[in-house]
């Protein structure tokens, strides 16, 4: 069986996206720059991503995307990607932790679930033997860590202050004990994973 992994991204102070996120712009304003990493170099909202990541940043990218086999995200990440156009974009079951599970979509592959309890186990029966990744956002990978569901967290961390928007760990007053696990590292974020000691 695999494990439960939260990844996310944060700028250098600390923010998983700029100010007004959303729709448009779901990094917010100058979010652009913590995604990087993601499609090798520049890109903005007014211009659709083009590239992809390389070197250690690929090297990241693919580990999780081998041992994902089922996502669980937060309905504000969904929203704020506009739903990646109708369709999920990550070739895993994607189950999408809401108050409104009746908003599901048809046939468009996510899954709405009502509370992040029967998302996770919903995700382990889909994800079978290999991992559950929670993306995101701040809130759900909060919610995760103080249920004790986390095991391993990575965070990348772009090298950009954004000096407003959300944080990863705002109002996260829990005792929380890492355990260095992997370092890689690019021009465009350093990748850090712990694993989570209970």
């Amino acid at each position: 069986m695999g494990i439960v992994a939260a990844g996310i991204t944060t700028s250098l102070d600390g923010y998983i996206v700029g100010p007004n996120d959303g729709p448009g712009q779901g990094l917010g304003e100058r979010g652009e720059r913590l995604h990087y990493w993601v499609f090798g170099g520049p890109w903005s909202y007014e211009e659709e991503p083009r590239g992809q990541a390389t070197g250690a940043d690929k090297e990241f990218l693919d580990q999780g995307i081998a041992r994902g086999g089922a996502l669980v995200i937060g309905r504000n990440m969904y929203e704020a990607a506009e739903a990646w156009g109708g369709r999920n974009p990550f070739g895993a079951p994607l189950f999408v932790v809401t108050h409104r599970p009746e908003d599901e979509p048809p046939d468009a592959g996510f899954t709405f679930v009502e509370g992040l309890d029967e998302a996770i186990a919903r995700a382990r029966e889909a994800a079978g033997d290999k991992d559950v990744a929670i993306g995101g956002g701040a809130d759900v990978i909060r919610q995760a860590l103080r249920a004790g569901y986390v095991e391993e967290l990575s965070i990348s961390i772009a090298p950009v202050l954004l000096g407003g928007g959300k944080r990863l760990f705002e109002g996260f007053d829990q005792d929380l004990t890492l355990e260095h696990v992997s370092l890689l590292q690019s021009p465009f974020a350093t990748h850090i994973t712990y694993r989570v000691v209970r």
